[in-house]
């Protein structure tokens, strides 16, 4: 009976693992140093060039709100890394105004990969990322750290 009770556990682990084993996931993170330009239709274009899992970014600024802590963006972003892989992302953004420091901003985005937008070797994969860091829109420049892990189902 023991041997039973055993087996059945086994095999009822290695199922679990079968299928957790199915999503496969990676870490994502480095860091950025975003460049903000106006354009001629109000909105700001964003570009950076990054280190760490993704080698240069776009995005724009879609909407903002002033706010009683400094601002909410609503942005959205097209990642690239050297390997031939890109994904769009939709994100919202809170930026802390920083006490003594006009146009400087303690800034934190959610990023929310779009699953049919994903190119190359990031085709399939999903999911949320974060990045935190300052910014200066007297210089329209910044520096920021994005961690997180996407999967692939």
């Amino acid at each position: 009976m023991f041997k039973k009770i055993v087996l059945a556990s086994v095999l009822a682990i290695a199922s679990t693992s079968s299928i957790a084993s199915n999503n496969i996931c990676m870490p994502i993170g480095g860091m950025a140093m975003p460049t903000f330009s106006p354009q001629s239709d109000g909105t700001v274009r964003i570009t950076a060039a990054l280190i760490g899992s993704v080698s240069a970014a776009s995005g724009t600024i879609t909407a903002q709100r002033e706010t009683k802590k400094g601002l909410d963006m609503d942005l959205n972003h097209y990642f690239l890394n050297d390997t031939g892989g890109s994904f769009h992302t939709v994100d919202s953004a809170e930026l802390t105004a920083v006490p003594g420091k006009p146009g400087r901003f303690m800034i934190e985005i959610n990023y929310d990969i779009e699953k049919e937008s994903t190119t190359g070797t990031f085709k399939g994969y999903d999911g949320k990322f974060k990045s935190y860091g300052l910014v200066d829109l007297n210089k329209m420049e910044g520096l920021v750290r994005y961690s997180g892990e996407i999967c692939k189902l």
